[in-house]
């Protein structure tokens, strides 16, 4: 079941059922999760199999915890893959984003399949094999959040394109971004946080059936402005949401915009 949902939202914008406001953080990670765990089951019961794309960042993490959690899921049909990945860190990095998935729900449930993006020795050779793998089949689901920046994945402003030509490719990290994981604590300073990634384009993201955009925290309150009110366009590639037709944004209290602030399910 959905939290609250609240009204007003520009015709231009995500539908009004498309946007979930939860009280708290803990109740955002389990109603989209609930709708995570629904999709899947609807899925499996009318196909074979379903390939999912998920993120890795701390605003996922009670999504990710309150979903491993869910019963009467088949997980051995479902392939798993995930967004982004840093470049420059050891193959055994813990602030991988592999890594990072492995701990807080690769590990957790029996996947038919993980898709683990790699980066050595050649990263252009990687996003190439990674995108034929994502090429294999449609894409069912996709879980997802916004950036500070207004980012999806790591496809920050100055190197984000709506209508990129490739699936995955290599991208340089801007400030924002790269301050963003020390403030989410990731890297204990800014020099320690690569400045170089591979990740999913625009295009790719959007090409799925489905997606469930989960952005909790004061932090993301003006992304998520932007994202749902300002421009379609570059500046604010979150933006790029409200051109799919089965997009749903999970808020918080403190991510929500003002505009947006409707009586919430605790």
């Amino acid at each position: 079941m959905m939290a609250s949902v609240a009204p007003g939202i520009p015709t231009s914008g995500i539908p009004t059922s498309g946007i979930a406001i939860s009280e708290t953080r803990d109740a955002m990670g389990r109603a989209a999760a609930s709708d995570v765990a629904a999709a899947l089951r609807e899925r499996l019961a009318r196909q074979g199999r379903v390939r999912m794309v998920f993120a890795a960042a701390p605003s996922q993490a009670e999504m990710l915890d309150a979903l491993a959690g869910e019963r009467d899921i088949d997980w051995r049909r479902v392939t798993a893959f995930h967004m982004d990945e840093y470049l420059g860190l050891a193959a055994q990095a813990p602030e991988r984003f592999g890594a990072w998935l492995t701990r807080h729900f690769f590990s957790r449930v029996p996947l038919a399949a993980v898709h683990l993006i790699g980066q050595e020795p050649d990263p252009d050779r990687e996003a190439t094999r990674y995108a034929a793998l994502l090429s294999e089949a449609p894409i069912d689901l996709v879980c997802l959040g916004i950036g500070v920046n207004g980012h999806l994945a790591f496809n920050d402003p100055p190197v984000a394109d709506l209508r990129d030509p490739k699936q995955v490719k290599i991208v340089e990290l801007d400030a924002i971004c790269r301050q963003q994981q020390v403030d989410d604590k990731c890297f204990a300073t800014l020099g320690d946080v690569p400045t170089h990634a591979i990740t999913l384009t625009i295009p790719r993201l959007l090409d799925a059936s489905q997606l469930f955009c989960v952005v909790p925290g004061a932090a993301k309150r003006a992304a998520v402005e932007q994202s749902l009110y300002g421009p379609i366009g570059e500046a604010c590639p979150a933006s790029a949401l409200r051109t799919h037709p089965r997009c749903t944004l999970y808020l918080d209290r403190d991510s929500a915009p003002p505009r947006l602030q409707a009586p919430a399910r605790a």
